[in-house]
């Protein structure tokens, strides 16, 4: 029963964010649709459907998909509104020229600008709206406006106001996650070394990681807009974002370097040098994680260098001994790829202790509200 009731715990702490979105985006709904009763405007329904679509995931996407949707009604009801008094449209026929010349360059504008993209929807409303109201189609237009931006407002509201998702928590958490997926990666491919590893076995490994850095770029662009806009005190997340970049290409070159094996008496020699740097590198990795999670100062590098060191002379003993000359070239070229990975590794090492100290001692990215 405890195992059960830890299960659950941990389900629902992991998903803490989604609860407090769906409570966000239920008291946006019920909010906007109390303000639009209350200022008597005659179609409530866009007022609840905007703050429905403006309360995002954090501060930073409700803002950014607020400005947008605000531009797209605006543009959108003005371009349909001057279309539907500039031709009228009494009949059927003409009712659908009108419509095409309407929505056609809306299309083509919001393909090319996606803040427009709800553009296209307010001109078909702002003209249709009008033969089901039978009201004019500036009327039509004003209030679309109205209802679109007391939903924004009522729904960026509740976005500050109810449990507000800082978009750089989200990003540090992101960055934990693939931080996490790079350790299990690069425990998989430093073992593939001493027996190597199939192509489909390498690609599963490396799309999970190029997924979770796209989510992470999303984020991060949240995060950077939150800073701009001084809703949020923290670290730039650029800095973090380039260097697990660069861990995931370090991933590719030891994964190239798994597809040929080396010979079984070269790898007896190298074995134990080689679990010695993987076993330090995943654990430098996950350290790293759990201190930026934590916002706790970076593990240390030391057990790693001293590792990879001892993988060098071990390299370099066997040239010294010769025992390199008779590999074929592709076997070559992956002794030598391996040792650069490692090289490039470390470096790449030092900048996320850089990323990671930067990030320590701060609280979880102060929030700041806008001033009344």
């Amino acid at each position: 029963m405890s195992r059960a009731w830890h299960d659950i715990s941990n389900w629902l702490s992991a998903r803490r964010a989604q609860f407090a979105l769906g409570l966000r985006v239920m008291t946006a709904a019920l909010a906007a649709l109390a303000v639009a009763l209350a200022l008597h405007l005659p179609l409530p329904l866009w007022a609840v459907l905007t703050s429905v679509i403006v309360t995002q995931m954090s501060v930073g996407r409700s803002i950014k998909v607020t400005s947008d949707y605000l531009i797209g009604t605006i543009g959108g009801a003005i371009y349909g509104g001057i279309i539907a008094v500039l031709f009228p449209h009494a009949s059927e026929l003409a009712l659908l020229a009108v419509l095409a010349l309407a929505v056609a360059p809306l299309a083509v504008v919001a393909a090319i600008n996606p803040s427009f993209n709800v553009a296209p929807v307010t001109a078909i409303i702002v003209l249709l709206l009008p033969s089901i109201t039978h009201g004019s189609p500036l009327e039509s237009a004003t209030d679309r406006v109205v209802e679109v931006a007391v939903g924004a407002f009522v729904g960026l509201a509740v976005s500050f106001a109810v449990l507000p998702s800082r978009a750089h928590n989200l990003a540090i958490a992101a960055a934990a996650r693939m931080l996490d997926q790079i350790a299990e990666a690069l425990d998989e491919l430093l073992k593939g070394l001493a027996q190597g590893l199939d192509s489909e076995t390498l690609h599963r490994l490396q799309d999970g990681i190029g997924e979770a850095l796209v989510g992470l770029n999303g984020v991060a662009v949240e995060a950077e807009r939150e800073r701009v806009a001084r809703l949020a005190v923290g670290p730039d997340t650029g800095p973090l974002l380039r260097t697990l970049l660069r861990l995931r290409h370090d991933l590719v070159m030891i994964g190239r370097a798994t597809v040929v094996r080396l010979p079984d008496d070269l790898q007896s020699r190298l074995v134990a040098a080689q679990t010695e740097v993987r076993l330090t590198a995943v654990a430098y990795l996950r350290g790293s994680k759990a201190a930026l999670v934590q916002r706790a100062a970076p593990p240390s590098l030391d057990d790693f260098e001293q590792a990879l060191r001892a993988y060098t002379e071990a390299v370099s003993l066997l040239r010294r001994e010769g025992r390199t000359r008779e590999l074929s070239v592709d076997v070559i070229e992956r002794f030598f790829m391996v040792g650069f990975a490692l090289e490039q590794l470390h470096q790449n090492f030092i900048d996320l202790r850089r990323c990671v100290s930067s990030w320590s001692g701060t609280q979880r990215a102060s929030f700041r509200r806008p001033a009344t």
